[in-house]
């Protein structure tokens, strides 16, 4: 994911700034031409109808019907025409759960190149700018900082939108390295060196380099290459500051295994692709739908036995399947005209009865279909999608 070598060699060269100043002209004469650019929510959080269909219960056509009759509650509140749903979302017609198909698209990461001049906030009482502006938005969800760096740091900063992904990259138990190019005004001396790796007592206590190469430079500016294991504010200049250096310019190369693209242009981000992500995810302990598992025996579920175990595809079966290796039966909805359109009060309405019991029609109630649910029949016309 990168050449860190590359990557702080290509930061430190005056070519590094010559690029940028170019590209900052051709930025500020094209400033009101810049148009933001949306990043799909569907995958996010796709629409309600749409996840019905391809559960298998009919067409979106079909299931908008549904939602308009008021069989489908979403978290127990009745559900609307348009609504969007998160994979946590509790989804059920007429009281009974739906079995839904689990996307296993991963989270999304954004590598950005911060120059300065720009914090790491969505909001700024000062009214600076923010390096959130630059982002591509997204109609669920947020963007989550993975670290900050300061008002007058530059250089590469992760973004995503798994909470999961950014706590296991950030917090110091972890032990992920992030690597810096460090200008100073001085040379450090070798007694300052060992200091800098033994460490030195800051205001929030002991801090040290795991390392600490010179990087070159000329004249009274010098330049040093140091990784961390930590990211505590303005760490690194306070660093440098304890023993007796100023730290002119503080450029970050490289975070865990992800370089600073050298294409990559101050104030411009890339996102990865889905195989980078997981490669990311799975570097970090992270696979998408399996969670850590704190120990082994009898799994974790709501004490009536109603575990999520399903198909080897991923797909979610509720009901009281208990721990056996006996693949699970669909479950069935309970009749439509048992519930009279509306909700029933304990979630589990149909349970134990027979087909056709209490039916006045005679309808078998095992049935998965959009035919089972009176689509189609005595439900008035179809209303067309605007």
């Amino acid at each position: 994911m990168g050449d860190p070598d590359a990557a702080f060699s290509f930061v430190t060269s005056e070519t590094f700034d010559q690029i940028a100043a170019a590209d900052d002209a051709a930025q500020r004469a094209q400033q009101s031409k810049l148009v933001r650019r949306d990043l799909t929510a569907d995958d996010d959080a796709p629409k309600l109808h749409k996840v019905l269909a391809e559960a298998g219960l009919g067409s979106r056509r079909d299931m908008e019907e549904l939602i308009i009759a008021g069989r489908v509650s979403v978290n127990g509140e009745p559900a609307h025409i348009g609504q969007r749903i998160l994979p946590t979302d509790q989804v059920r017609i007429n009281g009974k759960p739906v079995q839904r198909k689990i996307s296993t698209k991963p989270p999304r990461v954004l590598i950005y190149h911060k120059p300065a001049g720009e914090i790491v906030s969505t909001s700024d009482p000062e009214g600076r700018a923010s390096v959130f502006d630059r982002l591509p938005s997204i109609k669920i969800g947020k963007w989550l900082a993975v670290g900050r760096l300061d008002f007058n740091t530059e250089g590469l900063l992760l973004f995503t939108t798994s909470g999961d992904l950014a706590n296991k990259l950030m917090h110091p138990r972890y032990g992920i390295e992030r690597e810096y190019a460090v200008r100073t005004l001085g040379e450090l001396e070798e007694g300052m060196r060992q200091k800098l790796l033994s460490g030195v007592e800051l205001d929030d206590g002991l801090a040290s380099f795991n390392r600490v190469a010179d990087g070159g430079g000329e004249g009274v500016n010098k330049w040093y290459r140091v990784t961390i294991s930590e990211g505590r504010n303005r760490e690194v200049r306070r660093m440098f500051e304890a023993i007796g250096l100023t730290v002119s310019r503080l450029i970050r190369t490289r975070y865990g295994a992800m370089s600073l693209p050298s294409s990559l242009k101050r104030g411009r981000w890339e996102e990865l692709d889905e195989h980078a992500v997981r490669g990311l995810m799975a570097a970090n302990g992270l696979e998408r739908g399996k969670p850590v598992q704190k120990g082994k025996g009898r799994p974790h579920g709501p004490r009536d036995g109603n575990v999520a175990h399903g198909p080897r595809d991923g797909n979610v079966a509720h009901g009281n399947t208990g721990f056996g290796n006996k693949r699970p039966q669909k479950p069935r909805q309970p009749d439509p005209l048992q519930t009279a359109l509306g909700f029933p009060t304990t979630g589990q309405a149909g349970r134990g009865q027979r087909r056709g019991n209490g039916n006045p029609n005679g309808n078998a109630s095992g049935q998965w279909g959009a035919d089972r649910f009176g689509v189609g029949s005595g439900m008035g016309q179809r209303r067309r999608r605007g």
